[in-house]
């Protein structure tokens, strides 16, 4: 096990666009994520809003005006399941909170950890937004990290930020603070014992289920408790 515990990053809500997923926010939590930009790699876009504590809320969806890979080059899977068919499904009924990135904090890099546990952690993607620039651990078929076959969101991808300034240091201050990030999950053993593995099991509350995974995030906002699941 590691002897080092990790802290929550951000928050992932997925969208068919971005303005859909904006406006599932703004409708909750009472303010709408802004600025955020490019993911020229995975042809992505986003958009993030400021939480207390250094930690963000992240708005993504495929960003139609990425372009298109090299001719006779195999695009890059999305990160976040955004190519796979049951995302797409899922997304027909509107956004959703699906995924969460935990931050490995120096001086342990997060690429060497990755080379000495390739079992237990995906590859590390160098990648960039703007002026910021960042590794994170993402498979190479772009699903969602997972131990024993058990994955679905619940665990956390991996971030380690090259840059000095954090997303959330340029980002508006807002006054919404996330209370509990929870979770449910069919599989709970494997998801824990990852969880427990990496340093993470503090920064959510896992409960078995028989039905599907999901994830929720409760927030505290001046119109008092919200939810976004």
């Amino acid at each position: 096990m590691t002897a080092h515990s990790l802290r929550l990053d951000h928050l992932v809500i997925s969208a068919r666009t971005l303005d859909e997923g904006t406006q599932y926010v703004a409708d909750t939590l009472g303010v709408a994520p802004a600025g955020g930009g490019a993911h020229p790699l995975m042809r992505t876009h986003n958009r993030l809003l400021n939480l207390w504590g250094g930690v963000y809320l992240e708005v993504i969806a495929v960003d139609p005006q990425a372009a298109e890979p090299a001719e006779g080059a195999a695009p890059r899977a999305r990160l976040f399941a955004l190519d796979d068919p049951a995302t797409h499904a899922r997304l027909e009924k509107g956004p959703y909170l699906s995924h969460w990135v935990a931050r490995v904090d120096r001086p342990r890099r997060l690429t060497a950890w990755q080379t000495q546990y390739p079992q237990r952690i995906a590859p590390i993607v160098p990648m960039t937004r703007g002026d910021f620039s960042w590794g994170l651990s993402v498979p190479d078929d772009g699903t969602f990290p997972a131990w024993q076959g058990a994955g679905d969101g619940v665990l956390p991808s991996l971030i380690q930020w090259d840059t000095p300034r954090h997303p959330s240091a340029a980002l508006p201050e807002t006054d919404i603070a996330l209370k509990a990030l929870k979770a449910v999950h069919p599989q709970a053993d494997a998801i824990a014992a990852q969880l427990h593995w990496l340093g993470a099991a503090h920064l959510i509350a896992l409960e078995p289920t028989e039905g599907a995974a999901a994830l929720v995030a409760e927030f505290e906002t001046p119109e008092g408790l919200r939810t976004l699941k």
